[in-house]
């Protein structure tokens, strides 16, 4: 027996509601999810809001939001009554077969605001975080709109930053079990075995922006926990090789220090339910002379694979003191004159 929502509702009293009526309230249990796990991805991805009232759910925000999360939540609740049950896969498939056809697509900028609920602004635990200019405004719809997204420009433009925002978003909201964030360790290169400590001890100089960025996001007692049980990992990019990543979201900073070889072997980790972002910045490339970076190889191959989005930043982006910028506008203007 389907749903009644899927024929046409009696119009609520609340113009800007939506209610849909589900007759198995066993089966509504696991549509919500774990303490309406699922539903609160469902808010966050499609930008409504979703109140329980019996066997009843009311899908409350704008018309084609709510058509969007009524059409998620009537697949998932099929699939229920299948015998299927709801994986974490599962969820983020429906939400994707949910969207929009491509001729009905907003732009990436719109997008975000249905994702977050709020204009360009992400929700993490310590504060919310919203992107200042155009191109990260366009960066961060495009890392909720694409499973691979490549974040290329100068040094504190918020490439790291917001990547790392998006993903402490989508874990508290359910969309992902997990954030791996990771870097290459070329500086330390073989000099690693006569470094003091253990090996976490030795990498962890290299990988320190990746943790001040999550303890801008997270209360330091629930960002230890979730570090305990490997909900949030901090790895070198060597480390990623053999594994797969399914249901997170995986962050490669400081990408241009891959090589060609490291990278085809990062992004073939990408596992099902999983977001990844590549970070980066050509102009600093610590590479050894005459070794290819594999940030500018990914860029030349995977242009215009579907699933694959591109954003730059300039100097107009940055974010952090205003001489960063007119260093950086200093360094391309001499950079050009001597080109």
């Amino acid at each position: 027996m389907g749903i009644s929502a899927l024929t046409p509702p009696t119009p609520p009293q609340n113009s800007n509601e939506t209610l849909l009526e589900f007759p198995d309230n066993r089966l509504l249990i696991d549509l919500c999810g774990e303490y309406d796990r699922n539903l609160s991805q469902i808010e966050h991805q499609t930008g409504v809001n979703i109140l329980r009232r019996g066997n009843r759910l009311a899908v409350l925000g704008e018309l084609s939001a709510r058509d969007y999360a009524a059409s998620v939540l009537t697949a998932l609740y099929a699939r229920l009554e299948a015998g299927k049950g709801i994986e974490a896969g599962d969820l983020d498939g429906a939400i994707r077969m949910g969207r929009p056809m491509p001729d009905r697509a907003l732009p990436a900028v719109e997008q975000i605001e249905m994702f977050s609920g709020e204009r360009y602004e992400l929700r993490t635990r310590k504060k919310p975080v919203e992107p200042r200019t155009a191109a990260q405004k366009a960066y961060v719809g495009n890392l909720f709109d694409n499973d691979l997204g490549f974040g290329i420009g100068p040094a504190g433009t918020g490439k790291t930053y917001l990547a790392v925002a998006v993903g402490v978003t989508m874990l508290l909201a359910g969309a992902v079990d997990k954030i791996i964030l990771s870097r290459p360790a070329v500086e330390a290169g073989e000099r690693l075995g006569f470094l003091p400590g253990d090996m976490k001890e030795k990498i962890d100089p290299y990988m320190q922006p990746l943790y001040d960025a999550l303890n801008d996001f997270l209360p330091q007692k629930q960002l230890a926990k979730l570090m305990e049980d490997k909900r949030i990992e901090i790895a070198p990019l060597a480390f990623m090789r053999g594994r797969t990543l399914s249901n997170a979201f995986v962050v490669l900073d400081e990408a241009q220090n891959a090589t060609t070889m490291q990278m085809k072997m990062f992004l073939t980790r990408l596992g099902e339910g999983s977001r990844m972002v590549i970070t980066g910045d050509r102009t600093q490339i610590d590479l050894p002379r005459g070794t290819a970076s594999g940030l500018a190889d990914a860029e030349r191959i995977l242009k215009g694979v579907k699933g694959v989005s591109f954003n730059y930043f300039t100097s107009k982006d940055v974010v952090r003191h205003p001489l960063v910028a007119r260093i950086i506008e200093a360094y391309e203007a001499h950079d050009g004159a001597s080109g």
